[in-house]
């Protein structure tokens, strides 16, 4: 127990070095850029789910005859745990995503599990990487060429390469690619070059290569960051949408990486990839 708190000890020692002299030298050309990582902060998310901006078209939904009980709100309230259900009257949903949705739900409704990126290590692709801080939080780390975005779950790691145009083209893969800069006290992201793995959201609402994520982070105050975000793919919805999250403020080190990879079958088989024969 003592050598595992000295090693927290150290890693906390480390990591508060680490950050101090990245965001020693984060501030851009036209102003002091914020520090999302001072203090040894990491961000847990408030919300569970995207929440719609008033006036614009929102992001996908629960079925209100399927409500969504997660399993602090089933202890609270003495009832059973659901997995989530989307509501497919969002009439955004090209007819193919739709489709694709419907038999996700009907999987669920009869008795399946509802398949989620984190339930089966998988990488969270973006926006859905916003998601995964419920109970881990994300770390950033903020140097003047590159913003960093830890997960703490899995250690799995989001890219910004800042003040830069995209690749002409990028190759696609599961968090695209990230171009950044900072406009006074927001950290604007854009991403293009996705595959096609990923969801965007956790009630399994597909994409198609093609899709465009602009980002807005920003402290609303000392212990509270709120990002704001539009997604863009002409073959999946009808027209763009924007939704808003929020995280707040803990402080503690970026632990050991927490095991979440392949053969990863205890508990529940989420259909996590298997190897079948040895690499090495």
């Amino acid at each position: 127990m003592a050598k595992s708190i000295a090693q927290l000890v150290a890693a906390g020692t480390l990591a508060g070095i680490l950050g101090a002299a990245a965001n020693a030298e984060t501030t851009p050309a036209h102003g002091v850029a914020p520090d999302f990582s001072s203090g040894l902060a990491g961000w847990v998310a408030n919300e569970q789910d995207f929440v719609a901006v008033p006036g614009k078209p929102g992001p996908v939904v629960s079925d209100p005859a399927h409500p969504y009980i997660n399993n602090l709100l089933a202890r609270r309230i003495g009832a059973q745990p659901t997995f989530r259900v989307a509501d497919l009257a969002n009439p955004n949903l090209k007819p193919w995503a739709r489709e694709v949705m419907k038999r996700e739900n009907e999987k669920v409704l009869a008795g399946g599990i509802g398949f989620t990126p984190r339930s089966s290590c998988m990488p969270a692709g973006v926006p859905a990487f916003m998601l995964f801080p419920v109970v881990e939080p994300i770390f950033f780390v903020q140097s003047p060429k590159t913003v960093l975005m830890i997960f703490a779950g899995d250690a799995q790691i989001r890219h910004i390469y800042l003040d830069v145009p995209h690749s002409a083209h990028p190759k696609p893969s599961w968090y695209g690619e990230s171009v950044g800069h900072y406009e006074g006290d927001t950290l604007v992201i854009d991403t293009i070059g996705f595959n096609d793995k990923t969801y965007v959201d956790n009630f399994r609402t597909p994409h198609s290569d093609k899709l465009h994520v602009l980002e807005r982070w920003t402290l609303a105050n000392e212990n509270t960051m709120r990002v704001t975000f539009t997604v863009e793919d002409p073959d999946t919805f009808n027209q763009p949408w924007t939704a808003a999250f929020s995280f707040h403020r803990i402080e503690r080190p970026l632990y050991d990486e927490e095991v979440c990879a392949e053969n990863n079958t205890l508990l529940f088989d989420y259909h996590v990839p298997t190897a079948d024969k040895i690499d090495f």
